[in-house]
């Protein structure tokens, strides 16, 4: 039997970073990137490196250089064994005694490194989800609402990747989903409260990307000390971006799209006024300033490198064609990816072999 799994990439609608700091988001996958865990029986458990992502030879000096400017000096097959240790462990703490049984596993994704898109997370979640059918874990044992939260630790507990809960979760759930992180709720049953909504209600939106981006981690880290320091700044921030996610909410329900446009700028602005422009980075500035000269709405899917926004009524997509190429940006128009079956094994069951959602 080969176990396929898929998660696919995220982008924040409106609310984010608050979901780290106690607030709420809109998220959504979409279908333009995926990553996908291939899974099988097999004698000892091996994890397979990808061929581009986990390099080991190259053909000179120089073509190393390069690959470690596009994409960095870590691939996927760290996730993947950081996330096999994690999801055993959780399993050993909630007693529940797995098959003494092997595999092997490995990995793709064609998901843009390092601009915000939920790289990492996708990876990650997609060999829990395959780890859970291929062990018939069942879903008491590793909840939907929990799933969300073992991901984040594997990220952040294992490899001290700077991160939240917002991805996570809605790679888990798929489609759009608004989320609660309000500290009471964590606190009390340490998971917020999500809500997936009808992914229809979302208007038509563009995404462009740095080709050439940066470490998206490391715009999260002063921000956090300054939270935890009990900045008075950062918290109104972050309140003030829970409210506009209410805001838009109310927008997406009553299809307000320019509303729900004009509030994902002001979210941008807000991030921007606590983050500061050095840590934005000024290719990410010239991208959202170009976007809005020409009428669009322009903010942040993730933690940078990548802008989103509503297409106004009357303009379209190649409108920011040129923009982008001047600026050094690709561009697509987004997507909507559906939602994901509650459980990995109600997918097995329903479609054999391979999940509902995953890849030939």
């Amino acid at each position: 039997m080969i176990i396929r799994t898929r998660a696919d990439a995220r982008v924040g609608i409106i609310g984010n970073p608050s979901d780290g700091f106690f607030g709420k988001t809109i998220a959504a996958t979409i279908a333009n990137f995926h990553a996908s865990v291939t899974l099988w029986e097999s004698p000892t458990l091996r994890i397979l490196p990808h061929p581009v992502h986990d390099p080991a030879e190259f053909a000179s000096l120089e073509a190393l250089r390069e690959t470690a400017i596009q994409n960095g000096y870590y691939g996927g097959m760290r996730l993947i064994f950081a996330a096999c240790k994690r999801f055993s462990q959780h399993c050993a703490a909630r007693g529940h005694v797995l098959p003494d049984r092997c595999f092997t596993i490995a990995y793709d994704t064609d998901i843009p490194r390092q601009v915000g898109l939920a790289g990492s997370s996708a990876i990650v979640t997609a060999a829990v989800n395959a780890l859970m059918r291929f062990y018939a874990v069942p879903e008491e044992v590793l909840p939907r609402t929990q799933r969300p939260n073992l991901v984040l630790d594997v990220e952040m507990q294992e490899l001290a990747i700077a991160a939240g809960l917002q991805d996570r979760v809605v790679q888990t759930y798929g489609g759009c989903v608004h989320m609660d992180f309000d500290r009471a709720l964590m606190d009390r049953r340490g998971h917020g409260e999500y809500t997936p909504l009808d992914p229809s209600l979302l208007p038509l939106m563009y995404l462009a990307w740095d080709s050439h981006p940066s470490d998206s981690g490391r715009i999260h880290s002063d921000v956090r000390t300054r939270f935890l320091r009990g900045d008075q700044q950062v918290i109104d921030a972050m309140q003030a971006l829970a409210q506009l996610t209410d805001q838009g909410l109310a927008a997406l329900n009553a299809g307000r799209y320019t509303d729900m446009g004009r509030l994902m700028s002001a979210g941008f602005d807000i991030r921007r006024s606590v983050y500061g422009d050095a840590a934005i980075g000024d290719r990410n500035l010239a991208m959202v300033a170009a976007a809005r000269q020409l009428g669009f709405s322009a903010s942040f899917p993730g933690s940078g490198g990548a802008v989103v926004g509503v297409v106004p009524e009357g303009s379209s997509i190649a409108d920011l064609a040129p923009e982008c190429e001047r600026i050094g940006y690709q561009l697509e128009e987004i997507r909507w990816a559906a939602a994901c079956p509650a459980s990995p094994n109600a997918a097995h069951a329903a479609d054999g072999a391979d999940a509902g959602r995953s890849i030939s």
